[in-house]
């Protein structure tokens, strides 16, 4: 388990769960990496996560100079929908927010990859790595997938991975048509 928070993705069987999603377009992987990095256009096309804002440790929002994703800082995301949706959810519960640290960005690899933070690990840990590459076919490839480990993942296993696995390939279908048509 040694693997978490590095600069190369934890095992999927180092977690109690994985979530994936991943999807091919004709955009190029320039595009493409943009794309999921302007954090400040999510809430046009992503029905996961609708806003992300790079903060301080204690949650403080950056000014917007200081809003380039890079590694060790913090990210807030809201409102993350959970099952993806363009428009507010209809329950409470289906709205929800989280922070992370970014762990690792690599613009030349086109590899970025997030934390979880505000639990103490053994309870809930989760990491997410999100790759741009070329695939055989010559197609850009998009790569999303989180290991989830810590007790709660149990919980979060059985009451959301359904809604996650959902969310994940939302985000990158949303990814794809905003890319292609840009």
């Amino acid at each position: 388990m040694s693997d978490w928070g590095r600069n190369t993705p934890p095992e999927a069987s180092s977690g109690v769960f994985v979530t994936s999603a991943s999807m091919k377009t004709d955009a190029s992987p320039e595009k493409v990496w943009s794309t999921l990095l302007d954090f400040q256009s999510y809430k046009e096309w992503n029905p996961f996560v609708r806003g992300q804002v790079l903060t301080d440790a204690s949650g403080k929002p950056l000014p917007e100079s200081s809003q380039t994703p890079a590694a060790g800082k913090h990210l807030y995301m809201y409102p993350v929908h959970i099952p993806p949706r363009m428009d507010d959810p209809p329950l409470p519960f289906q709205k929800n927010s989280t922070r992370v640290v970014i762990t690792y960005l690599d613009h030349e690899t086109r590899r970025v990859a997030w934390r979880t933070t505000g639990f103490p690990r053994f309870l809930l840990d989760a990491e997410r790595w999100q790759t741009v590459s070329v695939a055989e076919d010559g197609k850009t490839k998009y790569e999303s997938y989180e290991v989830f480990r810590g007790l709660l993942s149990y919980i979060v296993k059985f009451f959301m991975k359904k809604n996650l696995d959902l969310a994940a390939q939302g985000m990158a279908d949303g990814l794809k048509a905003r890319a292609e048509a840009s």
